[in-house]
């Protein structure tokens, strides 16, 4: 039996939902920016705005690094360039495809995707997850050819500079597995809408920061090992920073379940 409410009485308004993102790191039906868990778009349009995502990443960092390159010759000032508009296209880029197919633009955050939510209804499928990486790696080569093509450099001239040490593949590592502590982090701790934003922030402070410049992305590292510019990598320091990177994302990944599984959605 209910109680009835006196005349005149405002009735209370109600309690704004919390963020509705599931514990685990969201997949293409769950993106990355936040918004609330819909019907996922087909196959063939989440690999698409994967490529073209990854893509314009590319286009970004490399484009930048010769813009920069052109203007000054001021090492500090290329850099600062480079990392600014490298975190404003990140930050971009995650929001507007998120609602499509998560926003991942790096094959390490779509295997986070997979590993946290698998065996898990709205889990990544190992098989679209293999596709997501694919279609990056390809996007990052293409994104990188037309950025050299733009400034009137050859495209898809291995870059000869040499990115090859110990201290290098720390500082890959600590870039990359903050990187997965912050995104996976934040999506379990409910503030997966913050994704977009706190993943430019990091890399800002991660290029600063570390040792290598947080390539922290295997496809870009990949497709900047193609460009003629000093933002390049030469194709045999590749094999090292991957690796690198991949030891740092298994360990953010641990740290944000060692941290974070478990706890309520902030509100």
């Amino acid at each position: 039996m209910t109680t009835p409410v006196p005349s005149g009485t405002p009735l209370p308004k109600p309690t704004p939902p919390t963020d509705p993102l599931p514990p685990d790191f969201p997949p293409a039906a769950v993106p990355a920016t936040g918004s609330s868990p819909t019907a996922a778009p087909p196959p063939g349009r989440r690999l698409a705005a994967e490529l073209v995502g990854t893509a314009l990443l590319a286009v970004v960092v490399v484009g930048s690094g010769h813009q920069a390159d052109a203007l000054t010759s001021d090492a500090g000032l290329r850099f600062l360039a480079n990392v600014g508009a490298s975190a404003a296209a990140l930050t971009v880029l995650i929001t507007l495809f998120g609602p499509v197919s998560g926003g991942h633009l790096n094959p390490l955050i779509t295997a986070g995707a997979w590993w946290t939510g698998r065996g898990t209804p709205a889990g990544l499928p190992l098989r679209e997850a293999v596709g997501y990486a694919v279609a990056q790696t390809v996007g990052a080569v293409a994104g990188t050819g037309l950025a050299d093509a733009m400034f009137g450099h050859p495209a898809f001239r291995p870059s000869a500079l040499p990115r090859g040490s110990g201290a290098l593949w720390l500082g890959e590592t600590l870039a990359t597995g903050t990187l997965l502590l912050v995104v996976t982090g934040a999506t379990a701790a409910g503030r997966g809408r913050l994704v977009p934003g706190l993943v430019g922030l990091w890399v800002v402070a991660a290029c600063w920061s570390t040792s290598s410049g947080g390539f922290a992305n295997p496809a870009v590292t990949l497709g900047r090992a193609l460009a003629d510019g000093w933002t390049g990598i030469a194709p045999g320091s590749v094999p090292g920073f991957v690796l690198a990177q991949c030891a740092g994302a298994a360990a953010g990944i641990g740290l944000a379940a060692l941290l974070f599984d478990g706890r309520e959605p902030a509100p």
